[in-house]
């Protein structure tokens, strides 16, 4: 018998568990970086989200499209600024952000959903008055900040078995303004909303790392506050670590950042005992094993 074979049979037995421990779980995923660019990858990752949906849980897909909004903005010679690695989004720049988010990223996904033989509907943050907000920095302009959240369109959505694949634009408290949002914060807002069990942020990086260079597996808040205080946790990391303490705080079980160019970060996360990347969540590490 092909060694392949029994080796695939015995994986299958051994997630096993972990399917059945996830049975019904909302977990909502964060799909950016390069891997949105390859076709090969976005494939990969949309077989996962369709196995995921297949074994019984609900998957929640928020994206961004940061590379492919510089592409066109460069394109049509609309110049981008950043403060403090963050978009600043003028009227001009809204318009194509929405366009880029709305239209072409979250259309390119949902396809490939549904090229695997998934259900997938693609809404923004504006459909059902979703994701609310208001200004988040004046030094901004229209990058919006969620204070409210309504979120049973993606309840009704996976109640139905269709996967929800979300794009970060959303309305504004007032005048019906159009927001850009950045994508780990409409995750991280979307996932608090719905106390999901697992909030999954796909990266371009293997996870938090410690002073010696290290992916630490588990941390806790208070862990994660003070790696930032001394200076480890930089960069681009510090808006997903923030992301995930918010999260915590308003209800989500766990958030795992991880590298999403790894081939089935996701099923390496939810259906194997070490997991991949970094888990967060409020209890002690290592008290508990990764998937209660």
């Amino acid at each position: 018998m092909n060694r392949d074979w029994i080796a695939t049979a015995r994986t299958l037995s051994e997630a096993l568990p972990y399917m059945q421990r996830y049975t019904g779980a909302v977990v909502v995923v964060k799909f950016g970086g390069n891997a949105m660019g390859d076709e090969e990858a976005m494939a990969e990752f949309a077989r996962d989200i369709v196995l995921m949906r297949q074994v019984g849980m609900n998957p929640v897909v928020v994206h961004g499209g940061g590379p492919m909004i510089n592409d066109l903005l460069a394109r049509l010679g609309i110049k981008s600024e950043f403060v403090r690695g963050k978009r600043v989004t003028d009227k001009a720049t809204v318009e194509v952000v929405e366009m880029v988010l709305s239209g072409l990223v979250n259309k390119r996904i949902v396809q490939a959903i549904n090229d695997q033989g998934g259900r997938a509907v693609g809404i923004s943050g504006k459909d059902d008055d979703l994701m609310v907000c208001e200004a988040d920095d004046p030094d901004l302009g229209f990058v919006g900040r969620p204070v409210e959240m309504n979120v049973q369109v993606l309840r009704d959505l996976y109640g139905a078995g269709i996967i929800p694949v979300v794009a970060p634009v959303a309305t504004g408290m007032a005048d019906n303004e159009t927001f850009n949002v950045n994508g780990d914060t409409a995750a991280g807002a979307i996932a608090g909303a719905l106390k999901a069990d697992r909030l999954l942020l796909l990266t371009d990086v293997s996870g938090v790392k410690n002073a010696a260079g290290e992916v630490m597996t588990e941390l806790t808040p208070k862990e994660v506050s003070a790696l930032t205080a001394s200076g480890v946790i930089a960069g681009g990391m510090i808006p997903k670590t923030e992301t995930a303490l918010k999260a915590l705080e308003d209800g989500v079980r766990a958030v795992v950042i991880l590298d999403g160019r790894v081939r089935n970060a996701c099923l390496l996360e939810l259906f194997t005992d070490h997991g991949a990347g970094s888990l967060i969540r409020s209890t002690e590490p290592r008290v508990k094993p990764r998937h209660e």
